[in-house]
């Protein structure tokens, strides 16, 4: 393998191959995200089978990638940010999720946010529609929302991956490879305050844990600095809608908004 390879870039090629990944298409953004976990999109299992976890990208490597995006971002201009990565993202076909997508979910929401929620992947509902969290588990997190006193326009949501997997599958480990570098560059680009990791699969993906959401929520991580506070996914509050899974959830995003304020 080349010897002058990024750092980090590296292991990541190796692990793609361990997991059988021959090739990726071309143009597909040279990050080093991390392995899925086995979780259904919109639907997620707290508790998914481990699973290894690849090195995370460095800043460089987004740079590189994005370089109007680094550039605003220096200059704290996030929305000139997020519409460079989405014209780089255009009508993507860099793996095998577009062939049964309607729209791409890019992602939604006050481009200055100090408060940012991931989840794992659009489900029919935002496929059809073309924006992150608008069915039964968005109106959830609409709700977990608003219980801490913002509103969805002031915060920003995005996913990990941008188009929905076949009958809300996990995705794949070289779907997420191929994906995921996306969903880092929106995070440079917004720089929020905090993110709060809805479910094990955003979790574990911004986190490169194999740890379950049950062992990790409620204690704070980060990611390139930002500290992460992963959750429940609301549509895990929709199956298990019991006094202590609200009570964990309500604890955590009081956290999420305190730490927030601490930096206005």
């Amino acid at each position: 393998m080349n010897e002058t390879l990024a750092p980090g870039l590296r292991e990541w090629l190796e692990y793609l191959r361990e997991i059988g990944v021959r090739e990726l298409a071309v143009g597909a953004a040279r990050e080093a995200p991390q392995a899925p976990v086995g979780a259904r999109a919109g639907l997620a299992q707290e508790d998914a089978p481990e699973e290894p976890a690849a090195p995370r990208p460095s800043r460089a490597q987004c740079g590189e990638l994005f370089p109007l995006a680094a550039e605003a971002t220096a200059e704290r201009d996030p929305a000139r940010g997020l519409a460079e990565i989405r014209e780089e993202l255009g009508e993507c076909t860099r793996c095998r999720l577009h062939q049964g997508r309607t729209h791409i979910v890019f992602g939604v929401g006050n481009p200055r946010a100090r408060m940012m929620f991931v989840g794992e992947g659009p489900g029919a509902d935002e496929d059809a529609q073309g924006e992150p969290f608008v069915g039964r588990a968005g109106q959830k997190l609409n709700e977990m929302i608003r219980a801490i006193g913002l509103r969805r326009e002031e915060v920003y949501i995005a996913n990990v991956v941008k188009c929905r997997p076949p009958e809300n599958r996990a995705p794949l480990p070289d779907e997420i490879a191929t994906c995921a570098p996306f969903l880092f560059a929106q995070i440079e680009a917004i720089r929020p305050k905090v993110i709060v990791a809805l479910g094990g699969p955003a979790a574990q993906t911004l986190l490169g844990t194999r740890e379950g959401i049950t062992r990790i929520r409620g204690r704070w991580h980060a990611f390139r600095g930002i500290p992460v506070m992963p959750t429940f996914h609301p549509a895990y509050l929709l199956r298990q809608y019991t006094p202590e899974n609200r009570r964990k959830v309500w604890e955590d995003l009081k956290a999420a908004r305190a730490r927030m304020d601490q930096d206005p």
